[in-house]
Order: C-alpha cells, then structure tokens, then sequence
C-alpha cells in the first residue's frame, strides 16, 4: 500500500480509527491517552485547514474523552461510555466523507501527470437562508461574496436546501424582531444535514441569552446586528486563506534523561519541536540559538533552581513575556504559588497528563505569539500596522541589490468620511477591509502591504518597476471600484486613488514614501479615482 502523507487527513483518521480500536480491544490506559491525542491531532489539522465544522465536532469528541480520561483504575471505561464515545466516532467519520471532495474516477488510457499529494480543497459554495424582508441586503451580500469568487445560492427560512456538495457557510438572515421558534427548527435541520459546515446568525440582539439559544442550535457565529454584513464577509473570507503555521518551539530545562524523553515524545506527537538543555548555566546560550515560543522548566537541578532562572530572565527585556511553564514534582502549593509569583506562568506536576501538557504548552504559546502579533499588526484588517509597515519598507530597502528595483505605492480610498457620515463607521470598516482583502488577494505574499493609518495603505512592490506597478495598481483600482459593499439598505460602490514612487528615482525609505504621499496628492486634485506616479526627482 502506498505510504500517506505524514500530515494528510486520511493518515490522521487511520491513526484515530486504529487507537480507538485497539483501546476498545484491550482496554488499557495508554491506549485511551493515545486515543484522546490522536483526536487533538485531527482538530488540530482541521483549524489549520480552516474546516471549523469539523473542528467543532472533533473538539466535542476530545471533550468527551477527556471527561471520561481519569486515571488508570478507571480503565477500562464500562460499555456505556464506550457506545457514547462510538456513536461520536460515527458522526466525525460521516462528517469526514461529507465533507471530503469526491474523487474523479479517469479511464484506463487516460495520461494523468504527476501531482504532489494535495490535501483536501475546500467548498467555495456559501447558502443564504433569507427572510423575504431582508432580501435586498441578502442580494447585496450575494453580489459582494460572488466578486471574491463564492457560488451563493438562496433560499427562504425553512425552505429546501439545494443539492449537491456541502457548502463552506451557511448565512442565516433573518427578519429584525425576536427569534421565533421555527427559525430554532430550520437551525437545526441545516446543521444536520450540514455537519462540516460553518453556520453564521446575522442580526442577533447583543446579549448572551439569545447567542447561547442560537448556539445549541448549531450556530456557530452569531453576528450582533449593529455589525451584520460589516463582519461577515471577512469572516468568511478568513475561512478560505491558508495560513503557513510556523511550529512551536519549546525549550526544556531538564537534569533527568528519562524526563527529557518522555516531555520530548509527548510534544513531538502533537507536532511540537523540542530542544533539551540538562545544564542551567547554558540556558542564555540556547534561549539566543534556539529562540523557543516557551520554556518548559525543572524545578529543582544542579548549580541552581527553576525559579532563580526564572527571575534572571524577567530582568532581561528579550525575555521578560516569554511563557515559562514549570513542570516539577514539587506537591507543596506553598512553594508553588512562589514560584508563580516570582515569574512562572503555570505549574504543572510530575508525573504529566501528556494531554494536559500539550494543551497548556500550545495555549501558552499561542497567546504569546497572538500578542508578539497584535504589536506589528493592524486590529482591523491583519495587515501591518503604521509601525511595521515604515520598519518593513526600511529593510526591503537596504536589501535592494545593485541593480534592483523597488516601487512604492500610497493609496488613499477616495471620499471616505462621506461613506462614515452616510452608512456608519462599521460599514466604514467593512469597506477598509474590502480594500485589505483584495490587495492580500492580487498582490505577492513577498510583498509589503501596510495599513499606514486610516483609510491609507502603503504598499512596497520588490523588484517590480514603475511602470508594471502603474499596471498592477491600476487593474487593482479597476477591481476595488466594482465590489459591492453590503448594508441593511443594500450595496454601495468606492473608488480609490493612489501615488507610487520607485528606487532608484528616490534611494531612502523615507524619501519613497513622502515622494508616493505627493503622487497620491497629485491623484486627488487630478480627480480622484486614478494613479499617479513620480517621474523624476
């Protein structure tokens, strides 16, 4: 049989499938725990895939069987859990093969290339489910996701779900007023036959009691009214862009070889890489070799402790946020709560849950570096803020070779305090990010893309001339004017106008971006709606 891809999904079901079997065979302790991790796995690929349905089925199965983990004189679990956790296991798989592409069967004859193993390609089909009062919104909204390249279909509350494959979202719009009881029902019944599928409320009173009506439902996002269509979209969108998730690091500080491998397999089956130091004294060297997303540390070992190294590292700037996650047989809550209190972040005691273990280590991290982002990043469009964006442009600079290229583009959406004063500023925000998304989608992942400060945007093209960035930005222009930005009343349309710079022509960072600002200037008195670009110095 041919090998599957370490990562691929087919090879991750068979991991789940054959753990649970032999733990339902032999009934032993470390079986259920490899079970339990296989299952965080599989969710684990699903979030990384953007398949949130089937990471809210694999989430529920993973609870369930940590609910039911205990210790070793609880296993084997009796006949009754077993059938439970069984009859989860049914409906991921079944969830699985909905949701999966069906394969095309070729003739015999027919020459087929060589391809890479391609994991699973996701829906780009999204369902409104509308009340006839809110048609004309639905309509907007279904031109402005047919622009980013969605097939949409309608249909009524209630009525029958079109055929075919499953869809990546289903929009539910209702009518303003309470939510009725037959809109629960028809919830309900697209989440059934819809499993995989991400399900959105649009037009929810902000308040928990409805949210949490809706999501017993099967909602999985509801939207507050006074966001509505100004957040679906980029959520939505965010379903469909693939993100390369870079792996988390983690450093254990460690004197026992036995721990040291033990910690080490349980990060490495829940893809963690790992690097173990058994000598404290070498902890900066490695910390600036390594560069670890956190550090896993002993207590007590040779030369000096846990927490004394810890508090060398909060003095340091380079590593005072960084997660430090003691793991320790210490059992008096006395000294751990010191440790805490003198710059840990959680304590964790020998022996480990490895399941636990990888939670915390992944929460931990993911925190970390959520903040690392949020430094660089723009709160509203993910692109880099005003900070980074001028940091980036400075080194794209100093690495322009002797006969490289580099052309600058400031670009301002035209008329927008109007678009605030008339629709509101959340429809003001959804136009931002329409612009956002677009240029992310027609522009190189090497590029700069900046969100230079509110409705401007400051873009760095490498190696691209004047003229093909005049092309590039144009085309873009030409795009932006044509997308439909959805509201309550409807859609409305906005332009932008944009002034580009080149190196060599202007050789300084700064100099590119105040030569572009004049260009965008030059736009604006021309017009608006257009490009223009610095021809000298």
């Amino acid at each position: 049989m041919k090998a599957l891809p370490p990562n691929s999904i087919e090879d991750r079901m068979y991991v789940l499938r054959t753990r649970w079997e032999h733990y339902v065979a032999e009934g032993r302790f470390e079986q259920f725990i490899e079970f339990a991790v296989a299952v965080n796995s599989l969710a684990e690929q699903f979030n990384r895939m953007r398949l949130p349905g089937l990471v809210r089925i694999c989430e529920g199965l993973e609870n369930a069987a940590l609910a039911r983990l205990g210790d070793q004189a609880s296993h084997p679990i009796d006949e009754r859990d077993i059938l439970a956790l069984q009859r989860q296991m049914d409906t991921l798989l079944g969830a699985v093969a909905t949701a999966r592409p069906p394969v095309v069967e070729r003739r015999a004859d027919e020459q087929v290339a060589a391809l890479p193993d391609v994991d699973w390609i996701k829906p780009r089909s999204v369902w409104l489910v509308t009340a006839p009062e809110m048609r004309e919104m639905a309509e907007a909204l279904s031109r402005q996701l047919s622009f980013f390249g969605f097939q949409v279909s309608q249909m009524g509350w209630g009525g029958e779900l079109p055929a075919g494959d499953m869809p990546l979202a289903v929009l539910f719009i209702p009518a303003p007023g309470e939510i009725m009881l037959e809109q629960f029902a028809c919830i309900a019944a697209v989440r059934a036959d819809c499993a995989a599928s991400q399900l959105f409320y649009l037009g929810v009173q902000s308040a928990i009691d409805p949210i949490v009506a809706l999501m017993r439902a099967g909602i999985d996002v509801a939207i507050p009214s006074e966001e509505q269509s100004a957040m679906v979209l980029n959520r939505i969108l965010d379903l469909v862009q693939s993100y390369e998730q870079e792996k988390h690091k983690v450093l254990v500080v460690e004197d026992s070889r036995v721990a040291v491998a033990l910690i080490q397999r349980t990060l490495a089956e829940h893809g963690i890489d790992s690097h173990a130091i058994r000598d404290p004294g070498t902890l900066l060297d490695a910390l600036e070799s390594y560069r670890p997303d956190l550090i896993l540390m002993d207590m007590y070992m040779p030369g000096f402790n846990g927490v004394e190294a810890t508090r060398v590292l909060r003095q340091m700037s380079a590593y005072s946020t960084l997660p430090i996650v003691y793991l320790s047989g210490e059992s008096d809550v006395g000294m751990q709560v010191e440790a805490l209190r003198l710059g840990g972040d959680q304590f964790l005691i020998k022996p480990f849950n490895p399941v636990l273990l990888a939670a915390v280590v992944k929460t931990k991290i993911e925190r970390f570096r959520e903040t690392q982002r949020s430094t660089r990043l723009d709160g509203l469009t993910g692109l880099l803020n005003h900070t980074a964006a001028k940091s980036r442009l400075k080194s794209m600079v100093g690495q322009i070779g002797a006969h490289g290229s580099l052309t600058v583009a400031m670009i301002d959406i035209d008329h927008f305090k109007s678009i605030n004063d008339t629709y509101g500023h959340p429809v003001g925000d959804q136009v931002i990010r329409g612009l956002a998304w677009l240029l992310k989608g027609r522009l190189r992942s090497s590029d700069l893309i900046g969100r230079y400060g509110g409705e401007e945007f400051l873009i760095a093209l490498a190696d691209v001339s004047q003229e093909q960035a005049m092309s590039v930005i144009n085309r873009i222009r030409g795009d932006f004017s044509a997308l439909p930005h959805a509201h309550p009343g409807g859609a409305l349309y906005a332009t932008f106008s944009a002034g580009l710079a080149s190196y060599p022509i202007v050789e300084t960072a700064p100099g590119l971006t105040e030569a572009a600002d004049g260009a965008l200037m030059k736009a604006k008195r021309l017009g608006r709606n257009r490009v223009e670009k610095v021809l000298c110095q």
